[in-house]
Parts: structure tokens; sequence; C-alpha cells
């Protein structure tokens, strides 16, 4: 399996509770918090969507770019879910093929 690393955003619905994260296998990723696998924020605050994800060349040049977006505030965090997924469909579907 190719390691793709990608920074992402999971919610728990439209203009809800958001979390940024990082990783090298994006659809194994999406489907633990989907499934509630791993304890911690996504499951206790119902991050199940997929709304958003930037696939990057390097996991150096992903994690800088996670640090970058959490670092905003929430206000551009939901721009950059907007520019790009204005309805806040699951993306997941999308990926994990």
């Amino acid at each position: 399996m190719t390691k793709v690393p990608a920074v992402y955003i999971m919610a728990s619905r439209r203009n809800g509770t958001i979390y940024v994260g990082v990783t090298s296998d994006l659809p194994g990723r999406a489907w633990q918090h989907r499934d509630g696998i791993v304890q911690g924020f996504t499951k206790r605050y119902g991050c199940k969507l997929l709304v958003w994800f930037e696939r990057h060349e390097t996991m150096e040049s992903a994690i800088m770019r996670e640090k970058q977006i959490k670092a905003g505030n929430r206000k551009a965090k939901l721009a950059l879910i907007e520019a790009d997924n204005s309805t806040w469909r699951d993306l997941f579907e999308e990926i994990a093929q």
C-alpha cells in the first residue's frame, strides 16, 4: 500500500464540531473516525463526516499545513471547507475506492 500524506477535516454535521488531522492513510484513518474505533475527540464529539482533505507530497509538508490550519480561527476553517464542499457532503466514498 502506498502512503499518501494528507491533511483532513472531520465534522459532526454542517457547521458543527470540526477536527483537523494529518495521516499517511486517509481512507483508513477516516474509516477509524467514522466507526469510532479510536477513543478521543472525534469519537466524543461525533465527528464522522470527512468534509475536506488535501493531499501532500511529503509528510513534513502535510504536518506543516495541519499546524497552519489548526493555528487559524474557526472562521478560516469553515471557509476552507465551504470553498471546496459548500454542501458539507461526506467525501469518504470518494477516497474509499
